[in-house]
Formats: C-alpha cells, sequence, structure tokens
C-alpha cells in the first residue's frame, strides 16, 4: 500500500476540471499540480485520502509535446494561470471536452454539437480588472499574489494575464509606498496599513481607477503618492481610499472615499458606455465578454417583437446590448446596487424600453406571469451554483420559444439543461468561449428551444 512521502512512477492520464494532472496507482486516483497528460512522472506522494490521492512531480521523466517550457512557475505556484504551462489551442480543446464530458455524464446528451472553443489571438494581458495584496517580505513592502491555498505572499511584477498598463501602475504605487514608508498590512499581528491596491482600466477608454484598501482612514503623505501617480499615469482619473479594518478575508470594506478625480470610470462594451464604480461587477475581459454577448444575442435570434427577461442581469450589459433591437427588456437582479446601475446605465444609453427591479428571478417571473408578460426568450447568466429548480420550473411556466443560458460552470449547466429537457424544452446549439485563458475557467453558451407539441 502507497503512504505518504513514497516515490512512484506514473504516466499522467487525464486532466482534472480544476487543471490538475490525474495518475491512477493502486486503485487510487492521483491529483498532481503541474502535470500533464501524456507526461511520465517520478511522483512524490503528499497525501492520501479514501480513494484519491495528491502528488507532486520530483521528476519528469517524459513531458508533454503541449508543455509551455518557459512558464514562470509562480504563475502555476498562485494559481493566476493555473493553465500557462498547456499550449493555449490545447486549453481551447481541454475547456470543449469539459463542456462535452458534463453534457454526457449529467444530461445523458451526446448528439448536440459543441462547437470549439471561441478564444483570444492574444490571450494574455486581458483582465481589466486586479485586486493586490500587499505585505512584507523580508523586511521589504512586497506586491504580489498568494501561494495557493495559503497567505504566503509571492512577489510578482508582471501578472501574465492583466493588463500591462495595470501592471505598471502597481509596480509604481508600490515603490511610491516604499518610499513614503507606509506600512503593508501584517495579517497575523493586525497591524500596517496597506491591505491591497485595486486597479481597473477601461478596456476602449483606456481610464484607470486606484483603490488604496486601508486599516484605518488617515494616510501619511497621500496627497504627495497622488500628485506622482497622476503626473506618470495622466489616464489615471480616479483615486479611491476603502477602509477595511476587520479580520476578514474580503478585500473590501464598507466605506468608501473619494480621493482624487472622478468615482468611477468609463467604458464601452458592444456600443454602449457604462460606468465602472469601485466595487461595480465588470467582466474583467471585455473583448470576450463582448464576443460571449453577442454569441447570446446570435443564439437567440432576436426580432423587433420579442420580449426578452434578462435575469441575473447584474448591471445590464447583457440586456441593455439589444435592447434596442426588441420591443421590451425585463431585468431583474437580487443586488440593489447593481439594479440602480442597470437602470443608470439604461438612462445612459437612451434606452427607454428596459425595466429592472429587485427580486429572486422565480419570484420576479411569478409576479410578471401574473401581470400577463410573455417572454418570447428568457436569457440566463447565473452564478456558479447555477439555476435553482423553483427558478427552472418558474421559466418553463412562462413557456418562452427560447431560453438562451450563459453560464461560468459546465456542470451546473448541464444539470440544469437536464430539468429544462424535462420540462419539453430541447437543446440545441452548444458554444464554449474562453473569458479567462491561461486558466481552467469556462465559459458557455447553450440554446434551448421549446419543443413543438
Amino acid at each position: 500500500m502507497l503512504k505518504k512521502n513514497d516515490i512512484v512512477e506514473v504516466e499522467i492520464v487525464d486532466l482534472s476540471h480544476e487543471g490538475q494532472g490525474v495518475a491512477k496507482v493502486d486503485g487510487l486516483v492521483f491529483f498532481v499540480e503541474n502535470a500533464l497528460p501524456e507526461e511520465v512522472i517520478r511522483m512524490r506522494v503528499l497525501k492520501i485520502k479514501k480513494n484519491i490521492g495528491y502528488g507532486k512531480v520530483e521528476e519528469y521523466l517524459k513531458t508533454s509535446p503541449h508543455r509551455v517550457e518557459d512558464m514562470d512557475a509562480a504563475y502555476l505556484r498562485t494559481g493566476i494561470a493555473d493553465f500557462g504551462h498547456l499550449a493555449y489551442a490545447e486549453q481551447l480543446k481541454f475547456k470543449r471536452k469539459q463542456v462535452v464530458d458534463n453534457l454526457y455524464k449529467t444530461a445523458g446528451i451526446s448528439d448536440v454539437e459543441v462547437a470549439e472553443t471561441l478564444g483570444m489571438a492574444e490571450p494574455t494581458a486581458y483582465r481589466n480588472k486586479a485586486a493586490i495584496p500587499v505585505r512584507r517580505i523580508n523586511g521589504q513592502l512586497e506586491t504580489g499574489f498568494f501561494r495557493k491555498n495559503s497567505h504566503d505572499l509571492m512577489p510578482i511584477e508582471d501578472y501574465l494575464i492583466q493588463d500591462k498598463e495595470i501592471d505598471r501602475l502597481i509596480n509604481a504605487t508600490r515603490d511610491l509606498l516604499r518610499r513614503f514608508d507606509l506600512k503593508p498590512y501584517d495579517e497575523k499581528e493586525q497591524t500596517g496599513l496597506i491591505r491591497n491596491l485595486v486597479v481597473r482600466r477601461g478596456h476602449y477608454s483606456g481610464e484607470m481607477m486606484l483603490v488604496l484598501v486601508t486599516t484605518r482612514p488617515k494616510v501619511f503623505r497621500i496627497d504627495q503618492l497622488i500628485e506622482q501617480l497622476v503626473a506618470e499615469f495622466p489616464a489615471l482619473v480616479s483615486v479611491i481610499q476603502n477602509i477595511n479594518d476587520k479580520n476578514t478575508n474580503a478585500i473590501f470594506g464598507t466605506e468608501f472615499r473619494n480621493l482624487y478625480g472622478k468615482d468611477t470610470i468609463t467604458d464601452r462594451m458592444l456600443d454602449n458606455t457604462y460606468e465602472i464604480s469601485a466595487s461595480s461587477f465588470y467582466q474583467v475581459n471585455t473583448e470576450m465578454a463582448e464576443r460571449l454577448y453577442q454569441t447570446a444575442i446570435d443564439f437567440s435570434e432576436l426580432t423587433a417583437d420579442d420580449v426578452v427577461v434578462d435575469a441575473y442581469s447584474g448591471i445590464g450589459t447583457i440586456g441593455l446590448s439589444f435592447a434596442k433591437s426588441v420591443k421590451a427588456v425585463y431585468g431583474v437582479e437580487v443586488v440593489e446596487a447593481a439594479v440602480k446601475n442597470a437602470q443608470a446605465n439604461a438612462e445612459r444609453n437612451g434606452i427607454t424600453n428596459a425595466r429592472y427591479v429587485v427580486d429572486s428571478a422565480e419570484h420576479a417571473m411569478a409576479k410578471w406571469i401574473k401581470e400577463g408578460i410573455e417572454p418570447d426568450v428568457i436569457i440566463v447568466d447565473p452564478p456558479r451554483k447555477g439555476l435553482t429548480e423553483s427558478f427552472i420550473e418558474a421559466s418553463a411556466a412562462m413557456s418562452p420559444a427560447k431560453i438562451t443560458y450563459v453560464s461560468c460552470n459546465p456542470a451546473t449547466m448541464a444539470r440544469d439543461i437536464k430539468l429544462y429537457e424535462e420540462l419539453g424544452y430541447k437543446l440545441t446549439k452548444v458554444q464554449p468561449v474562453d473569458l479567462f485563458p491561461m486558466t481552467h475557467h469556462c465559459e458557455v453558451v447553450s440554446l434551448l428551444e421549446r419543443a413543438v407539441e
């Protein structure tokens, strides 16, 4: 029987959905970081549970032809780019396979073509937002990323998947924090001042926002720090302070203060303009979010007479993208601030036929049925946990001709599609979209059509 610290030669036969190599030894399934299919390794056993184990690579005896050799290991260790060691074309194949496998295993569907994953021409430097911890290492203030499953900071200067201007602003801010001797946060001691730097940048506008997350309100020589940053970064139009004095993993506390410029930055998505605040949810990959939303719009084949329900509508980015080409949009979202943003975004873009309410999606839909609202299309974009059974029943009860499902988790999507099929809908189209290149995350758009009696 294998035990901890044993070293054994294994072949990697698959990847887990989180991108770890999978090996099978003695009836156990082992998960191994930084190991790819077709590789043969000497593996050290780290941990064994009931029928699974965790191992680490001691030596590569044979490497995959798809391995990216010049990958900085820090990206893997922090999980910033947990797929960075796999050639991009293979990442796209893996994501499509995730969707195919989940549809078959969970919903028993194998007769619907899953399209090739839509990818990026340049799959790095795409993130328009960064949240970077600030800590002391070897007596010096550093910015970087936590090692996976820990709170040990690894200093990083080039974050690979973040907009390069964001990286430049983080590094410049770090240098000034050092120069002004502002103390980094110490989690164990609950001391220090600067906890995190959060940076946002408009993909099209180039406008930048810096949020300094601090443990207390007063920041010594903050005006000089801002003055120097604005001189170096003319696109920095907003500097915000967030005060978070709690012992928590949450990045933001409840209090925001404007230190310089505007409260928001502005950017565009599919011909609409959006104001983005420090705490707004806004897709971090603008280019691929546009392709994701455009896919959902194309699948829905919307016409000028259509009434569309936009469930989990957020700040309105999907619904407002097509509002001008349909009769009416009804949006529902549980987060009140997001609904206010959606209403403001509709007004900003001259859209008068979109109505947004704060409610659970299933409750809102039950109300709309009573009001006689009959949607032709329902578009859903739920969180990772997918839809509730009551939502699926309520949406099917409105009997739209089409349900367009935008998912960030192929497993819960497949589970939900199975329920929709039991309620008289048929899956007809599936398109994976790579919103998060270099990571294991996979987005997918599916079209369900009401079976004609």
